[in-house]
């Protein structure tokens, strides 16, 4: 695996850059993935560069701050760690990568940067893909979070985390949980920022998703500015990529395939 540390100067960043397996000598656009709340790399799996090779698009996927091999935050983000993410962080990661065309793809919190990033219509997006993205905190996310929270503290929970994020597991678990259970905490400013977004964007959600219901999706849907179409899947939990992965990479490639293609 290619995995280089791009240094943005207050943080470094680890990222993987994907080729398809075959292509056709056109040029498409690059396909970026940003990870959920406690992921990285790696908990991805293989479905990022499964749908690089449906769409012969090259991707990226990288740690976020603190999470996986990525450095620690600099200074303490607090609430608006996402609103950071996709306003400060984000922009400098895709000039520093070169990428000046892009789709992104993010999952839970993932997806929520990629609305807060879309809001601003930066000039290498062409559109965003969400998979259980949040737009506003529900109870149901609270209560699934805090049950986290107690699990962390009285199961094998971190040590799981920690093969993944090492060093940065506590770090990453409180940055995560201490935001989403305080008192007022919204993911985005969903009224201010979704009507501003003006590229296309597909959002999907499982059925049976434990942070969030299908509000999410009527909200996305109903205030963004431009194209958006949803997807409810049966059977399926928080990670539809994982959970029913033949039905969300086909909806993926079937919405992305025709905006790939540059100039």
């Amino acid at each position: 695996m290619d995995d280089r540390l791009i240094d943005l100067g207050d943080r470094r960043l680890r990222v993987r850059r994907l080729e398809p397996q075959k292509t056709d000598g056109l040029e498409r656009t690059t396909l970026v993935f940003l990870h959920e709340g406690l992921g990285c790399i790696e908990m991805w799996r293989d479905f990022p560069q499964t749908l690089c090779d449906a769409l012969q698009c090259r991707g990226v996927v990288y740690d976020r701050t603190s999470y996986g091999q990525s450095s620690p935050w600099p200074y303490d983000p607090g609430l608006r760690y996402m609103e950071i993410e996709a306003d400060a962080v984000l922009p400098r990661l895709l000039a520093a990568l070169a990428i000046d065309d892009c789709v992104l793809v993010g999952h839970s919190d993932g997806g929520t940067i990629a609305l807060n990033y879309a809001a601003h219509s930066p000039e290498p997006l062409r559109a965003v893909v969400t998979l259980a993205a949040h737009a506003i905190n529900e109870p149901v996310c609270t209560a699934a979070i805090q049950r986290a929270r107690e699990a962390y503290a009285s199961t094998d929970l971190r040590q799981k985390l920690a093969r993944h994020h090492g060093d940065n597991t506590d770090r990453a678990f409180r940055l995560w949980s201490d935001a989403w259970v305080a008192p007022g905490f919204e993911p985005m400013d969903a009224s201010g920022r979704l009507p501003r977004i003006e590229v296309p964007v597909q959002a999907i959600q499982g059925e049976d998703d434990d942070y969030g219901s299908e509000l999410q999706l009527g909200i996305i849907a109903g205030k963004v500015g431009g194209y958006c179409e949803t997807r409810l899947i049966p059977d399926c939990g928080h990670s539809p990529h994982l959970q029913q992965p033949t039905y969300t990479l086909a909806e993926i490639a079937r919405f992305v395939a025709p905006l790939a293609l540059v100039g």
